[in-house]
Parts: C-alpha cells; structure tokens; sequence
C-alpha cells in the first residue's frame, strides 16, 4: 500500500527517461577538485542542491560513507566545534554526522570520504496465500529409504524474517504460533521514541502479509509463512515517518545478528525517492552487503505510477528499490478473484526504469536505467493485522475492515507496493526452508523465472510478471544442494535431468512460467537458467553481471553465464505467455546506449505520460502516505478487494 518513501529532502526534479550512456569516466589532473571522483561527485544531488541554496551557518546532518578509516585532518575536522558524529555504523563503513552546511565541501575532499548524502526521512507506502499459490505447496510428502511417506507443513518454520517498518503490535493473534507463543523474536526501536509497537500501523499488516499465522476466521487471513520468526526493526515513527540514519542502523543490527536468529530475508515496504546512484546511495550500499551476505533483501517499488490526472508515470522506482541486487516488487489488483486471469498491475504502482543518477566532475547525468521493479504480486486492498489504535485507521476510518470487535482479533485494508512486497518475502522464506541452500540470487531467479506474465503489461510495469509460489517451490526444490562457489558454469543445477513442468494450475486456470529474469538493462531467458549451473547465482554478483554489450548487440559473457541463455534486445508489452514474447515497447539500446533524451511530458510507446519522477502536476509530492492512501481506495483499483469473514472468536489451528 504504501512503501515507505525515503522522503529526500528538496528532492532533485529527476529529468525522467533522460536515456544516458553507460558510466563515463572522466579524466582528472591532480588539480580537479577533491569532490569529484571517478564515479563523480561525492556529494550527494539533494544535499549539493542543499549547500548552494542554504544559509552556511544551517546545520545539516549527513551520511557519510568512508572508504578508508578516519585519520588526520579528517580525525580533526569531526572533532571540531559545530560537528557532531551522532551514529557510526561499523558494518557498513558509514556513520552519521550533523555539521555546517559549509563544511559539506571540505569533508568530501579527504580522500578516506567516499560519499556524502542527506540524512533523509522515511516514511510509509503503501484470499493472498491461494491466488499466489502458496496454499498449493502446503503439505510436501516425501517418500523415506523404506518406502514409506512423510507429510511436512510448508510455512517458512525456522526462518527469520526481519521487518524494517513502523514496529509490530505483537499482542495481536496472527503472531502466535500453534503453541501460543509470540514469534516476533526480536523487537528493536531505531527511531529514538523508545517504543517497538505500532502506533502507526503500517508495520503490523506488513508482517501479517508475510507470516500471519490462519487463527482468525478459519484462516481467511493467513499470512505466506505463517510459522516463519518474525524480528521486528522499527525505523518509522508514529506517524510513520523515520530517517536514512535509522534504516542504516536496522541494517548494520541485521548484518551483525543475522546468523543469531537464522534471518535470511529483510522486507523494506519502504523507501523514498531515489536520486543518487545505487553506485553511491548509502542504503542500496547497505543492501547490496546484506545479499552479499546471503540475506535476500526485499524492497517495496513505490507507489507511483500515475499522476493526478490518473496518466501513466515512468521511472518512479524508489529507493532502495533501484538497488538492483534487491528484489524489487510492484503491485497487482486480483479484483478479489483467486483465479489470476483477471488480474493486472495496479495502477498506482510505480514503474522503471531506475532513474537515479550520479553526476560526473563536468555536471553531467549518468543515469542508472534499470529495468524495475523485478516482479509484481498482490497488494490491492488487502485486509490483514490491524495494530491497535493505529494512526492510519484513526485518520482514515474506511480502512477497518471490522472483522472482530476484539483489537487483537481485528483487520484492517491496505493497498499498495507495501503490502505486495511482503508477500515475496514470505515466499523467499518458504522456498529456503524447502532448500536452505539457496543464495538470494537462487531465490532471485527462481522467483521470477516462475512467476507468470500479464497480458499487456511491459517489463518497465511488471518485470518477470507475477508472483507464483506454486512453481517457485517446486522448482527450488529441485536445485542441488551441494553447489560451490568453485562450481563450473554449465555444470547441473538439479537433481534430476528433467527439468519440472513450466505450467501451475491456480483457481482451476493453468498458465505458463515467463521462464526468464531481470538483468540489469535487459532481461534473460531459457531452460538453461534453471538447469545449469550460472556464475551469476553466486554471492557477491548480480544477475546482470554476465550481460556484455558488444557491437551494440547485448549477449552473455561466457563466464558467468552458460550457453543456452539468451539474452533481451528490448522492453516488452507482454502478451501474458512467455517473458520473451510480445510487441516491443522500448529498445534496449535506449536504456543502455544511445542517450536518447525524452523530456519531461513526452508520450512514448503505448502513448503514456513520462514524468519527472518528482511534482505531480499540481505541485503535491505523491510521497505523502496519507494522500496516497487516499487516492489509492477512491481510485478504480480498489473497487473490489480480498473478500471479508468474520471472526467468530475460536482459533482455528488447521492452518
């Protein structure tokens, strides 16, 4: 519903679909400013604009990102009067400091600097477990050495989701497991309020979507991995807004305790508007060591894919949505039908490409260009966790489901990116407790090469197409568990030599796999992605990494991706079978070569508005949650949601 927009202060007007070259790099002599560097500048764009604009004495508080420990004149200037160091994130070479703005400058020219960018705010974005597939993998029989059966539940047991949101109210029901004990293991305040509840409310229907258990209605509400452990990492306050400082923080407890609570997947419903470069963005950094770690990282899209004429708006993916190692999900309306033939990418979901930037020493805009969001599921008026006397149901009274006159017990809708993320995460979850030895980028591709396309829908709207946990499953289950990092590229992915049938049956309609993934610019597509052994699905890379652009034509590397795997030439209206299908709507070359530049308020390809990724027309910014809640129910999305079923009181525990 809403994710939670790292809203930039004075966000730069992002010049949409200005279609940039790859990285330029610039020749410096020794005497070119210290502030420029080979990946450009080293100040952020929001906090350079910030620094031209401002009064020198106002203080400003900043993330500075070190590529070096602290020494010297360095060691001295954050010693000195008017500069405070309020936070340092030692797993993350970064720490947060409040000075000047006429300090920013000088700061940025030590060389153990790599990065300087505003310390943003954070704020919110914003019937599941059959349509996605989920209820189909429940129950997995294996056959044991004696020729006898086993009956495992699939419900993400033993895996720890962490939950960067608003807190969760953890009195409610949805969080108790079979025995009656809490599964919210962890709870941590990193907004300086001392409290972990939810007072807002954004994060208690976030981490039911992703594991509430089916005790309420016979399990009409059951979350994705109802058994899964829940730790709670509140960075949002009660009103729902919280700092980059704060999202840092969550991530570097995260980096530091993970192995401590088996967490293997983050969900951020969160974000805000991306302007700085993945390259640089102190949180896509953060992210990115995360999954290097072996944490699949989840990020909310955004909710911005109209403008308040209700015309299409491109490059609106938030960040740390333009991470491009994170799994990056946009929302679906499924008209509260669980079968999938109705369903379509909402319209308030934000849409690629990437439209953060680096600027080089010249003042020239490097645009990054990703294809995004990765993938799309649910997140239309979705009723789940309705924290007690949250601030989003006070203000918005339509958004009570009144499914009980119990607090503990009640529901309450939410539309949005927010609530579809949440959803993949507990899908993550479900397919590493089948298989364990998965790597995010495993998890990454086998998500998206299951997931089914949307009939006329590009890839800039829906990515690999929607979420199917059915094939995802069955699929992951098939992946060997002995794979190295010293594994050869080519070599067997499964156990078997058959690959499984690319076809799942929801609802008594049966579609297709897209059969292909995001990467980076383009896509990729064919068998040999799920049986061979590809270097891209190792830590420390990127599904993109094996893409080469070589007389203008993009094909595989041979070193990290086998044969067999064919590569994109272009952004594709889907015609809701095959990821490689359909009419072309958007050349590769212009995300990757050409440097087209489309201005603001073009029409291009299916005749739709390109923004800039900034100011609706009438000037309001579309990251305010409360604005954007109620534009997303009053609009033709919301016209039929998940279906509602009273509480009777009783726990039901055959979930």
């Amino acid at each position: 519903m809403k994710r939670i927009l790292l809203k930039t202060v004075n966000a730069v007007l992002i010049g949409i679909l200005v279609f940039a070259t790859g990285i330029l790099m610039v020749d410096r002599s020794a005497a070119q400013s210290a502030v420029g560097t080979a990946m450009g500048r080293k100040i952020g764009n929001d906090l350079r604009l910030k620094a031209e604009n401002s009064n020198s004495t106002e203080t400003v508080r900043i993330i500075l990102q070190l590529s070096a420990k602290p020494k010297g004149q360095l060691n001295a200037l954050l010693n000195r009067n008017g500069v405070h160091v309020r936070a340092n994130f030692r797993n993350l070479d970064s720490m947060v400091v409040e000075l000047p703005v006429n300090v920013v400058n000088e700061l940025a020219s030590f060389s153990e600097v790599s990065f300087v960018s505003l310390d943003s705010e954070v704020e919110a974005f914003g019937h599941v477990s059959a349509t996605t597939g989920a209820d189909a993998i429940r129950a997995q029989t294996t056959t044991t050495l004696l020729g006898g059966t086993t009956t495992t539940y699939l419900d993400g047991t033993g895996i720890g989701i962490a939950v960067i949101d608003s807190g969760i109210d953890t009195s409610h029901t949805s969080f108790l497991d079979k025995s009656n004990n809490v599964r919210v293991v962890v709870n941590r305040d990193f907004t300086g309020e001392g409290r972990t509840d939810d007072p807002f409310g954004h994060g208690t229907h976030v981490a039911a979507t992703a594991a509430g258990n089916g005790r309420i209605s016979n399990a009409a509400y059951i979350g994705i991995a109802p058994n899964a452990k829940l730790i709670n990492l509140r960075v949002l306050d009660k009103k729902g807004v919280g700092k980059v400082s704060g999202l840092l923080s969550a991530l570097d407890w995260v980096l530091a305790n993970r192995s401590t609570y088996n967490i293997r997947v983050v969900n951020m419903s969160l974000g805000g508007m991306a302007v700085d470069s993945y390259k640089n963005d102190p949180v896509c950094k953060a992210v990115r060591k995360l999954v290097d770690a072996g944490v699949v990282a989840i990020a909310a899209a955004g909710n911005n894919g109209k403008n308040s004429a209700g015309q299409k708006l491109y490059g609106h993916i938030h960040s740390p949505g333009n991470e491009p190692s994170a799994l990056t999900v946009g929302a679906t309306n499924t008209y509260g039908t669980d079968a999938r033939a109705d369903d379509t990418v909402a319209t308030y979901s934000s849409r690629g490409p990437t439209r953060s930037h680096w600027t080089d020493a010249n003042g020239i805009k490097h645009f990054d260009n990703l294809i995004k969001p990765d993938m799309v599921a649910p997140g239309n008026k979705l009723a789940y966790a309705k924290a007690k006397n949250n601030l989003l149901v006070t203000q918005n009274p339509e958004l009570k489901a009144n499914v009980s006159p119990v607090d503990n017990r009640d529901m309450m809708y939410l539309n949005g990116s927010s609530m579809a993320s949440p959803a993949v995460a507990g899908a993550a979850a479900l397919l590493l407790q089948v298989n364990p030895k998965l790597t995010p980028n495993m998890v990454k591709m086998i998500l998206m090469y299951t997931a089914q396309q949307l009939r006329g829908f590009n890839t800039l709207e829906q990515g690999a197409g929607q979420l199917n946990i059915e094939g995802a499953v069955r699929l992951a289950k098939l992946v060997k568990t002995d794979l190295l990092t010293t594994t050869l590229v080519g070599s067997p992915l499964l156990t078997t030599l058959t690959p499984p049938s690319p076809k799942t049956t929801i609802a008594g309609q049966q579609f297709t796999w897209g059969q292909g993934i995001i990467a980076g610019s383009t896509f990729a597509t064919g068998t040999s992605l799920i049986t061979k052994y590809q270097g891209i699905y190792k830590n420390g890379v990127l599904l993109s990494d094996g893409v080469l652009i070589g007389d203008g034509v993009l094909i595989g590397d041979g070193a990290l991706l086998s044969d067999g795997v064919l590569i994109g030439d272009g952004v594709l209206i889907s015609d809701g079978v095959l990821m490689s299908d359909g009419t072309l709507f958007l050349s590769s070359g212009v995300l990757i070569s050409d440097g087209a530049l489309l201005s603001d308020g073009v029409l291009i390809g299916d005749g739709v508005l390109i923004s800039d990724g900034v100011l609706l027309s009438d000037g309001v910014l579309l990251s305010d949650f409360t604005l954007q809640a109620q534009s997303a129910l009053a609009s033709g999305d919301n016209t039929t949601g998940m279906m509602l079923q009273s509480d009777n009181g009783v726990d039901y525990l055959g979930y």
